[in-house]
């Protein structure tokens, strides 16, 4: 009697569903996300269906030997295991291998990545240049980005069911907000007066979209697995099919048949628990792979920032093209690779959005120029005459070609030809009282202390240390600029040196004569990047090039606006072994702030300089008896300074050093 094994034979309903490698899970129509829930049980549901197949094959046989057609044997060679819904065409299949496919989203991965972390590096470069204070603005960028893109990750699981368009979308919509972060952000500087809100709600956004790529990529490069599992598979299954496919037939009796479809079933277990492990395997290295990918991308992005965007394009270029990039990378992935999984809407979605991006973004290019124009006159007024980027900090310079002149650097007064007369004479002279043939200046690019020095006949050298060639090659030919410092390059007792000031006092010449008066004219402590500029650690290297008779002289912020940082500097060089003499030099006119918080024309502007002057020994504040004519110090007004500053002291407030700055306000 031949068996016909009629209950094994018959249509699975499994076998229609999700096939293996088909791609097109139960639950989602006709989607990716779908098979990405399922993606635990994959390998399994790989390895029962193995293990099922061949118990039907031989089953189907005997079945086959009777003129009876096996149903599964049918479903694996009709429709190629496409689901019922997608049958119609030939959708669900990448137009390359899948190993090719792999490698194309990885590659997108290490774009998308690069990009992101550029945004986030234009954020904080542009947050800590428009509103100062650099370690705030990077700690605010920084943590309220990684909290919104656990928010993204989460809100991300309402796009793996269209994965493949979602991601499209949300590269369109990260070009879109990162690439116009800093226009935005400067234009809210620039014609409103503030930026914190703007940066926040920028790093709010950037940081969902940034999150919620990694779920999505993580559904298409686990589909693009289960592709390539389901290849292999239908292949061992030909493979097994062959050898007794032409007319064998099933001769034993019901019992002999019976025990061979059992041991055919129990022998099937075999393959499914090596899917589930195979399956599990795989899993774990698309994680590897695509985290991989992430963070080489990550430091390709962070290395480009500084060394090749921002000299080469600027802020605001550098994040529209990096935008570009960004919509032009996801935008080829989805609409090419994904494109058997979009439906002509989407497709059409995707392409419209992305071409408007690519529009935006190169319009906004293009104007940029014109854009940066008009919002430096909207800071700094219509008198903008030297405008340049140095390789150190932008330096702008308003007024006419005859003076007064301001002197902006980054966007902070330096200099303003109204009233820097008093801050000049205030610091130089007080300090040249004593010795004074040999004057080191610490800053002070500019040029303006370097004149006042250059005054007394009987120096006989005097070295410039300022980081920033650019400023000096200004003091040397911009007209207004170098005849308000009197020509003062061209007098051959000044040796200018270019080199940041804390590295040049660690590398002095210990053999040179030691200098008779040190001179540091350089920015506000409470800028971030000058904080080391003046710790405990700077004034003993500064102290280890005085002569015993030396004094030095501190420009520490203004008393009125900033009371506790200026006494911090003057306890700074106490801790360095010094003895001081605070004091302050009035009338100031500008009203336009040099400090870490830029403002103008309010109550935050500060109206005074504070300076210190300190030496070894208690130095006398007076003013040196072979002074020159001056035009706003006398001896009463130092005192009066003096007076002053004291009246403001701050009690108890302990030295800042390298590893401990104090000059937070």
């Amino acid at each position: 009697m031949i068996q016909p094994a009629s209950a094994s034979a018959g249509p699975n309903p499994s076998d229609a569903v999700a096939p293996s490698g088909s791609g097109d899970p139960p639950g989602c129509r006709g989607s990716l996300a779908g098979e990405s829930r399922a993606a635990g049980s994959s390998g399994r549901a790989d390895g029962r269906e193995d293990g099922r197949a061949d118990g039907r094959a031989d089953a189907g046989d005997s079945t086959a030997a009777a003129g009876v057609p096996s149903a599964a044997a049918a479903g694996r060679s009709g429709s190629g295991g496409v689901p019922p819904q997608r049958r119609a065409g030939a959708v669900g299949r990448l137009p390359v291998r899948p190993r090719a496919a792999r490698f194309l989203v990885l590659g997108v991965v290490f774009i998308c990545a690069a990009c992101g972390l550029v945004y986030e590096l234009e954020l904080v470069a542009l947050a800590s240049y428009l509103i100062g204070d650099s370690v705030t603005q990077a700690s605010v960028v920084l943590s309220t980005m990684v909290f919104a893109m656990g928010v993204g990750s989460l809100l991300a699981k309402r796009l793996r069911c269209r994965a493949a368009v979602g991601f499209g979308l949300l590269e369109a919509g990260l070009a879109a907000v990162g690439g116009s972060s800093a226009l935005v952000l400067y234009a809210s500087f620039a014609w409103f007066g503030g930026a914190r809100y703007v940066l926040v709600a920028f790093s709010l956004a950037i940081g969902v979209l940034i999150g919620a790529e990694i779920p999505l990529l993580m559904t298409l490069i686990q589909w693009i697995g289960r592709q390539d599992r389901g290849d292999a598979s239908r292949a061992r299954k030909g493979a097994g099919e062959a050898p007794g496919a032409p007319g064998t037939v099933q001769t034993a009796g019901a019992a002999t048949g019976t025990a061979a479809a059992a041991g055919t079933s129990g022998a099937a277990e075999a393959p499914g628990a090596a899917g589930t492990v195979e399956a599990e395997d795989d899993a774990s290295g698309d994680v590897a792979d695509l985290f991989a990918a992430d963070y080489v991308g990550a430091l390709v992005g962070g290395l480009a920032f500084p060394f090749l965007l921002l000299p080469m394009l600027g802020q605001l270029t550098g994040a529209l093209v990096t935008g570009a990039i960004n919509t032009a990378a996801g935008g080829a992935l989805v609409l090419w690779l994904f494109r058997r999984e979009l439906t002509r809407r989407e497709r059409w979605l995707l392409v419209v959005a992305n071409v408007a991006v690519l529009a935006g973004l190169a319009t906004a290019t293009v104007l940029v120029d014109d854009f940066e124009r008009a919002a430096r006159r909207a800071v700094y007024g219509d008198r903008v005459r030297v405008a340049v980027q140095t390789d150190v900090q932008e330096v702008v310079i308003t007024g006419g070609p005859r003076g007064p002149l301001d002197l902006f650097l980054d966007g902070r007064l330096r200099v303003s030809g109204r009233d820097e007369h008093r801050y000049h004479e205030a610091l130089v002279h007080p300090a040249m009282r004593g010795g004074h043939a040999r004057v080191l200046i610490l800053g002070g690019g500019d040029g303006l202390a370097a004149r006042e020095v250059l005054r007394y006949p009987d120096v006989r050298s005097v070295t410039l240390v300022d980081l920033d060639p650019g400023v000096v090659e200004l003091a040397r030919t911009d007209p207004a600029l170098s005849a308000l410092n009197g020509g003062v390059h061209r007098d051959p007792r000044l040796r200018v040196v270019h080199a940041d000031a804390f590295q040049w006092l660690r590398s002095a010449p210990y053999a040179d004569p030691p200098y008779d008066v040190v001179i540091s004219d350089l920015p506000d402590p409470g800028i971030t990047a000058s904080t080391k500029l003046y710790s405990q650690e700077f004034y003993g290297l500064a102290a280890d090039v005085l002569a015993p008779q030396g004094r030095i002289v501190v420009h520490a912020g203004p008393i009125g606006a900033r009371p506790r940082v200026y006494w911090t500097v003057d306890a700074t060089l106490r801790a360095a072994g010094l003895a001081t003499r605070p004091y302050l030099a009035t009338g100031q006119v500008s009203g336009y702030s040099a400090g870490p918080d830029r403002s103008s024309g309010n109550g935050r502007a500060p109206r005074d300089w504070g300076l210190i002057l300190a030496a070894p020994a208690r130095p006398a504040l007076d003013l040196p008896p072979d002074a020159p004519a001056l035009r706003a110090l006398t001896p009463s007004v130092l005192r009066a300074g003096a007076r002053s500053a004291e009246e403001s002291r701050v009690r108890g407030v302990p030295a800042s050093t390298l590893v401990h700055p104090r000059y937070a306000h």
